[in-house]
């Protein structure tokens, strides 16, 4: 391949990754640290749901989930099986990762974190057979104020 084709060969290539990471709109934010009980299996779910959408990820294992919960101001009528952080924020439970991506990009004021109380049938990482039970997702502030930010049915 002559010079020229070669590095126009190439600008095409990184011409082409940079308009697919365009779609990975999650990318453009930091690392999220998730924190989970080893032995939890829909916690490793939500994980890959949450890197399948283009979260960078990664993974802190701990039995002692109430600590961390407490640690990030999790609300105890919020609690889920797993906690994770990311630009500054928490992120309680099953949140499906594109309300994640929407929320970070324009979280409410005032707002610390994004939960999904409990465990609901259908939300991501809970899927069961195709039934998804309704299910609100919620902003919490420091204070212990809730939202409503979203709901599923």
């Amino acid at each position: 391949m002559r010079k020229p084709a070669a590095i126009l060969s190439a600008a095409g290539l990184a011409l082409g990754l940079g308009i697919s990471a365009l779609h990975a709109e999650p990318a453009q934010h930091g690392t999220m640290t998730v924190y989970k009980d080893p032995n939890c299996g829909c916690c490793g779910a939500w994980v890959d749901h949450a890197r399948a959408a283009g979260f960078d990820v990664e993974v802190r294992e701990t039995q002692d989930m109430h600590l961390v919960k407490g640690m990030f101001g999790v609300p105890d009528e919020l609690a889920s099986c797993h906690t994770a952080t990311i630009d500054g924020h928490v992120v309680e439970g099953h949140v499906p990762a594109d309300t994640l991506a929407r929320y970070l990009e324009d979280a409410p004021e005032g707002a610390k974190g994004l939960a999904v109380p409990g465990m609901p049938v259908g939300s991501p990482g809970m899927e069961q057979g195709g039934y998804t039970e309704p299910y609100d997702i919620v902003t919490f502030e420091a204070d212990g104020d809730t939202t409503v930010y979203e709901s599923r049915n």
